[in-house]
């Protein structure tokens, strides 16, 4: 509980510190700010053992900046490069978000609708606060519906067997009579996979399409997000799939290759290179040359609407880093800091780290992709931040050098 505790003091320092910067320093020199954070990249990879790591910073709907380091598989010395695929594990549960506002303005649902409308299944919860009738689609969204964090109850993350998660939605529905609602829906934020998996559920049910391929027909295609899947790799694909690592204590070891997020898919089945994602961030800028085709996949008022804090987040600490006023919007964190708004998500599952970041107001967005998930076992306080969380912390300073636009 110390170290907890210890840790969250940490990370709040370290994120405060990072945004209290003076006036003066947010115009400074580009290209030596860049040189810094490379750096600090650079060391901080070497320092943690990675294997593998990519890096992109968008600005004005172009790559300016892009990093490569290590290798995609270390076994064959595969060098990772512009066509490595990575897994972005729970930055998909912004795409399920951004699905359920298209649903939502094509008039199929309302965000206040409760769940069990839909998912009539999730009846036999338990929720010892009320009716679970009165848990929403906007509490799933916003991760206040009061489940718990894990899809498994008993799940171990310690241990490596398959399947690490559910592979069909019946074995959720045969969980339902022993999940209980936890907390008073929206009083406040508790992170929760199986929330979100219900929203997939939800997408599925009025759309009678498979979850990935709704995503497909209405979000990747459209975008031209041609190279990026869900759960296994198509064969012609196989040769740009990373590898992923563990590194404990100084060793390391493999993950499992090509793992299958099963049922979870909806909140961390997400595959794809960077240049792909480089075609989502900039959806989320937006674009005056594509801003039709941008609309059509949903309209900028409606993805603006996502980003609006709901609730704080930091109570729970599950993201990364967080300040203690990082709040929670519709499937994105939000921070308002000096006037502009930062939005963004992580992902970590299999021992991949994936971070997005966004700052609308300078249209500055930053991609940064990790093969390796370091635990390391000193608890002293300056291992308490992970080699990954302080490169992520130290990217915002870019965002810090760029000017509104």
């Amino acid at each position: 509980m110390k170290a907890k505790l210890l840790r969250r003091h940490v990370l709040a320092l370290a994120s405060l510190a990072l945004f209290a910067l003076p006036a003066s320093g947010r115009g400074e020199d580009f290209d030596r700010a860049y040189q810094a954070f490379r750096a600090d990249y650079l060391s901080e990879l070497r320092r943690g053992g990675f294997v593998g790591s990519s890096f992109y910073l968008v600005r004005d709907n172009r790559v300016v900046a892009r990093e490569f380091y290590g290798l995609a598989d270390a076994g064959r010395g595969v060098p990772v490069d512009e066509e490595t695929i990575y897994h972005w594990a729970s930055i998909t549960k912004t795409f399920t978000g951004i699905a359920i506002m298209q649903l939502r303005d094509r008039g199929l649902l309302k965000l206040d609708d409760p769940v069990v409308k839909y998912v009539p299944e999730l009846r036999a919860a338990h929720d010892p606060f009320g009716d679970v009738s009165e848990i929403t689609i906007r509490h799933l969204m916003t991760h206040s519906a009061g489940f718990r964090n894990p899809t498994w109850v008993w799940r171990d993350d310690s241990k490596d067997w398959q399947p690490f998660e559910p592979p069909g939605w019946a074995q959720l529905v045969a969980m339902m009579p022993y999940t209980e609602v936890l907390f008073k829906p929206g009083s406040r934020f508790s992170y929760s996979n199986p929330g979100v998996i219900y929203l997939g559920r939800i997408i599925e049910t009025l759309t009678h399409d498979d979850y990935e391929v709704y995503i497909d027909k209405n979000i990747f295609k459209p975008l031209e997000m041609h190279r990026s899947y869900f759960d296994a790799t198509p064969y012609h694909l196989l040769p740009h799939r990373s590898h992923s690592y563990y590194v404990r204590g100084g060793v390391r070891t493999e993950a499992r290759f090509d793992a299958d997020t099963g049922v979870t898919v909806s909140n961390g089945g997400l595959n794809a290179p960077l240049p792909d994602m480089v075609r989502y961030v900039n959806f989320l800028l937006g674009d005056p040359s594509k801003q039709a085709v941008y609309d059509g996949v949903l309209k900028r008022s409606s993805l603006e609407e996502m980003w609006r804090p709901q609730l704080v987040a930091a109570d729970d600490f599950t993201q990364g880093w967080m300040r203690a006023e990082t709040a929670v919007g519709l499937s994105f964190f939000v921070d308002d800091i000096g006037g502009r708004r930062y939005v963004g998500h992580n992902g970590d599952q299999n021992g991949f780290k994936a971070y997005m970041s966004l700052c609308p107001a300078t249209r500055t967005a930053s991609l940064l992709a990790f093969n390796t998930e370091t635990r390391p076992t000193v608890t002293a306080p300056d291992n308490l931040l992970a080699p990954e969380s302080k490169i992520a912390l130290s990217v915002l300073r870019l965002f810090q050098s760029s000017p509104a636009r």
